[in-house]
């Protein structure tokens, strides 16, 4: 069974920085694909940024592209979504996700494993 936990969530004021991070528990982690995906109240899940298993393919939302990154490592089961330059539209519940196959998904359905998501706030 895997598990994943959200951390790192918060209010901060625009143009600030927040560092999210993803713990996942359960084997095997170093061949999931991770993603990370937000969702504002009225709105749908949104795709934000995706790594793949190795680290070395990444993928981002053209929205977030050059404020966030994400990275992984591997020994420490986690993931982090590094974000920048925060605005208030980046107001959201942010979720991290995992999948089990080799290439890298971009839509939230297919992903195989969520967390429970942590609140992020941008005041302007």
């Amino acid at each position: 069974q895997v598990q994943l936990v959200e951390s790192g969530g918060g209010l901060v004021q625009a143009g600030g920085s927040l560092r999210l991070s993803c713990a996942v528990s359960g084997r095997a982690f170093s061949s999931y694909a991770m993603g990370w995906f937000r969702q504002a109240p009225g709105k749908e899940r949104e795709f934000v940024a995706a790594i793949s298993w190795t680290g070395g393919s990444t993928y981002y939302a053209d929205s977030v592209k050059g404020r966030f990154t994400i990275s992984r490592d591997n020994a420490k089961n986690t993931v982090y979504l590094q974000m920048n330059s925060l605005k208030s539209e980046d107001t959201a519940v942010y979720f991290c996700a995992a999948d089990s196959r080799l290439r890298v998904p971009l839509s939230a359905n297919e992903y195989d494993y969520w967390g429970q998501g942590t609140q992020v706030t941008v005041s302007s």
